[in-house]
This record gives C-alpha cells, structure tokens and sequence, in this order.
C-alpha cells in the first residue's frame, strides 16, 4: 500500500494539489483501493488556494498516518508565509526522512529549500523563479526539465508539469504499464492550442 500525504496551506497554487491528487486517487482506483491519499495541513480547518478553491484536510502534522509520498505544492503561501513557518518546516524535514519520495511541484521547492532538503540537489520549479531559487544557494536549478528526479527527491516545474511528475512517481513506484493506465483513465494526452508550429489567424 502506497500512502500519498499532500500538503495543503492557504494561497498554494491550487492545480499544483489538485492535479496530482487526481494521478493519485485515479491510481488508487485501478489498484482496488490498496493506496490511498490524504490532504494534510498545520490545523484541521478549511483551506483556501490561490485561485479561491477551498478544501478540508483529512489530517493535521501531528495526526497522519505514515506517508510513503510527501507531495508540496507551491503558489504564493509556499514562497512567503510557509517559508518562515517553522512548524511546516521542520513537520516537514522530519516526514521526509522517513518518506520514501518527497515531491514538490512549482514553487514548492522553496518550501524544500527552507526545509534543508534541497542542499546539494538538482532540482526544478517555475521558470519565473528558478533565478531567485538558485540564489538562496547550495541548490542547482535544472531549466529545461517538465520534472528532475535526485536520488529521492521529485521536483517539477509550474503548476501542469505536477500532472506529468505525479505520472513519472506512480510508473515508478507500480510500473510503466499502470501509469499508462492512470493516463489514459484521466484522458491526459497534452497537445496544447497555440503551439508554435500553428499557422497564424
């Protein structure tokens, strides 16, 4: 059984939860129910994303079950008022010691950062702030990656690219053949309008 534990806090960027939760649960699903996913947050409470969506966690830092997958988002609270919660952080830090994968999508890696997690490790977050990553030292900010695997560490670009890396980790951890499977139940075939290669209007 696999045991994904998402953390949740005001202002995260709200499809950097939302879209590997759906990888998660989706694969949970087509498992029979043999893993599961929680919402994990500082207190029980609702919590409201970025963009206004509001959720209820399941657990607090103190009450959840084991984690095999530690999953933090990113958005506006993960690069200020999370950065300096030392509560998050060391709750953190500690979790990911016994975790198997620790993951971050976008931003989120400054909440890796501030957790001592990233020192001497590759990583990937948006590229609006892979610049002012870097320059928190001792990390090295990979540009031209959807998603960077370091030993146990799982970081990916902004927002989307968590759906992508959320694929990579459940291929990883139950093989290529059920990611193909979550993919295709979640119909998730990117070809994007506006690409370059499109004639212009």
């Amino acid at each position: 059984m696999t045991v994904y534990g998402l953390l949740v806090f005001d202002d995260a960027e709200d499809l950097d939860v939302v879209g590997p939760w759906e990888v998660f649960t989706t694969s949970a699903q087509l498992r029979g129910g043999a893993d599961s996913a929680v919402l994990v947050a500082e207190r029980l409470g609702p919590v409201r994303f970025a963009k206004g969506l509001r959720v209820l966690p399941d657990h607090t830092l103190d009450d959840h079950p084991p984690l095999d997958v530690v999953v933090v988002p990113g958005g506006v609270g993960a690069r200020t008022a999370q950065v300096d919660n030392s509560v998050v952080t060391g709750w953190l830090a500690k979790t990911a010691e016994r975790a198997r994968w620790t993951h971050s999508v976008c931003t989120g890696a400054f909440l890796l950062h501030a957790a001592g997690l990233t020192r001497g490790r590759r990583v990937a977050t948006h590229r609006h702030h892979e610049e002012r990553l870097e320059a928190l030292g001792d990390v090295t900010v990979v540009r031209d990656a959807r998603y960077v695997v370091d030993g146990d560490l799982l970081t990916s670009q902004g927002v989307s690219a968590g759906i992508d890396s959320a694929l990579w980790l459940v291929g990883r951890l139950h093989g290529r053949d059920h990611a193909r499977a979550v993919r295709s139940a979640l119909q998730y075939e990117p070809a994007p309008p506006y690409l370059a290669d499109e004639p212009a209007a």
